[in-house]
């Protein structure tokens, strides 16, 4: 009988997470010190949020976001149009048998927080929240 490939509405595996934290690092380190060769992309200073696996780990998605918020779409297609060298500098070094695909979206997680912030500020809730 074959491993289920498809992980709908389950966990992340240990090694998922370990693995995916290892490349966030590590990824976070690339773009800090410049090490691609773009001088746009080098320009920029991007967050590293969180690096997903997918269960099978040939598949990264990194969630990323510029410094400030501003320019997303820009830094985007930045990072995408230099993925091929990210990859290889990401797993220059590791222990890793294979190469994962790395993709990139923007992180929403802070767009998220303002909003759940915003909520529990507003005068209807608040009232719910004091008593």
């Amino acid at each position: 009988m074959a491993k289920q490939s498809n992980r709908d509405g389950k966990a992340p595996t240990q090694r998922m997470l370990k693995v995916g934290e290892q490349i966030r690092r590590t990824l976070s380190s690339v773009l800090q010190r410049g090490e691609v060769h773009d001088p746009d992309l080098n320009r920029m200073m991007i967050t590293v949020g969180e690096v997903r696996m997918s269960p099978d780990l040939r598949v990264a998605t990194a969630f990323i976001l510029p410094l400030g918020g501003k320019n997303k779409q820009e830094t985007l297609d930045a990072v995408r149009r230099n993925r091929h060298e990210i990859r290889h500098l990401v797993v220059k070094g590791g222990s890793q048998k294979f190469a994962p695909e790395m993709r990139f979206e923007i992180d929403g997680t802070f767009d998220q927080m303002d909003a759940t912030r915003a909520l529990l500020a507003a005068d209807h809730v608040k009232q719910d929240l004091d008593d």
